[in-house]
């Protein structure tokens, strides 16, 4: 199976009512199962629910909330979404509009991890190469139009 480094993967993607979903990114072999960086997919619109908003769609699930003013399409609607992976930096983005990005490894990262479900995952995402994989919660989901555009691996090769 390929690992990835830095890249770029653009879609389309839209969920069921209430559904649950997402794309993960630098999954490795945690302890006793595989994690990674999700960009989350969720219908937050779904019957009135509250979620987190480290949960919410666009989220880099369970770290790193996406902006307010940032809000995906009703469900059964396509959105489109890019996350783009360079070097440290994650960036995730929702209908033209940077949603959500942070820095691995740093300060805040590290608070972030300690108060996360990766708690109990030493480096969590600290290796930058890794699998790219599409939850699933049983929620139907569709995907469109996926490009991967690899990038230059920032202060590295391909090696």
């Amino acid at each position: 199976e390929p690992l990835f480094g830095d890249f770029e993967l653009s879609f389309q993607w839209k969920i069921a009512p209430g559904g649950n979903s997402g794309v993960k990114y630098r999954v490795r072999h945690y302890v006793d199962h595989f994690l990674g960086c999700e960009y989350q997919i969720y219908d937050g619109l779904y019957r009135g629910y509250r979620i987190d908003p480290r949960n919410a769609t666009a989220s880099i699930y369970d770290l790193f909330e996406p902006r307010r003013a940032v809000r995906p399409r009703p469900a059964g609607e396509y959105n489109e979404a890019v996350i783009r992976v360079s070097g440290n930096r994650l960036e995730h983005w929702l209908n033209g509009t940077l949603a959500t990005t942070a820095v691995v490894g740093s300060a805040e990262w590290q608070q972030r991890i300690v108060e996360s479900k990766f708690c109990d995952a030493p480096g969590f995402a600290q290796d930058r190469l890794g699998r790219i994989m599409l939850t699933d919660h049983g929620s139907e989901v569709w995907y469109r139009d996926i490009c991967l555009k690899l990038l230059p691996l920032v202060g590295g090769s391909r090696e």
